[in-house]
């Protein structure tokens, strides 16, 4: 599914044995994934707390249990997906349709590894998080970016999780366990045991059998 703009991600214990980013690389993802969990909770507890069953409207902030589980059955954390919601663009409606597995959709999108440190040219060492994918380069622009066309079950667990729960116009950070993703293997540009974060903005929704319009 990650086609447009992989980055290679090398080791800098390739070049010598004095530094790797990847260090207890499945320790400090899994350690990130709780450290937002925990965020996302303590936002959701407090939203609720103040507002009720009213809280979504003033909680940005969602975690949702992967859709290929039974909903109603306690699992682990890393069962589920967070989700930061961004603003919505100016004067743009709600929508009510969430897409289905078997459905395709036309959204922008950028992805992200945990941030560590890498090796400069210079010999030093610079903290940033390597993207992997994206359909957009620089500050995302809806009106000059070009969105993708996908099915939603050709993606990743938490991936497709996400999708299924948004509507057309929503832009979301979706935060995702490796137990969602690629687990303990890599895949092209992303190290095994990965945690994922997606910025995802949905354009729009084909139901499956229908023809899906050339986008202009």
């Amino acid at each position: 599914m990650f086609a447009i703009g992989l980055l290679a991600l090398v080791s800098c214990s390739e070049k010598n044995d004095e530094w790797d980013p990847y260090y207890d690389w499945a320790g400090r993802n899994a350690r990130w994934f709780e450290q937002v969990a925990d965020s996302a909770r303590t936002a959701i507890a407090a939203a609720k707390a103040t507002y009720g069953e009213a809280w979504e409207e003033h909680c940005e902030w969602r975690m949702y249990k992967t859709l290929l589980k039974t909903q109603d059955t306690p699992g682990a954390l890393t069962d589920s997906i967070c989700v930061h919601i961004l603003p919505r663009a100016p004067k743009e409606e709600a929508d009510t349709v969430s897409p289905a597995l078997t459905d395709k959709v036309r959204l922008h999108f950028r992805g992200w590894t945990m941030k560590t440190e890498y090796e400069t040219a210079t010999g030093s060492r610079e903290a940033s998080m390597a993207v992997f994918t994206q359909t957009y380069y620089g500050p995302f622009n809806p009106q000059t970016a070009m969105p993708q066309l996908m099915e939603v079950k050709s993606t990743i667990e938490g991936y497709a999780t996400a999708l299924q729960y948004m509507v057309r116009g929503d832009d979301w950070l979706v935060y995702i366990p490796q137990q969602l993703a690629y687990k303990e293997k890599d895949s092209e540009a992303i190290p095994a045991y990965s945690t994922l974060l997606f910025r995802l903005n949905l354009v729009a929704i084909y139901r499956a059998g229908t023809t899906v319009p050339d986008w202009k």
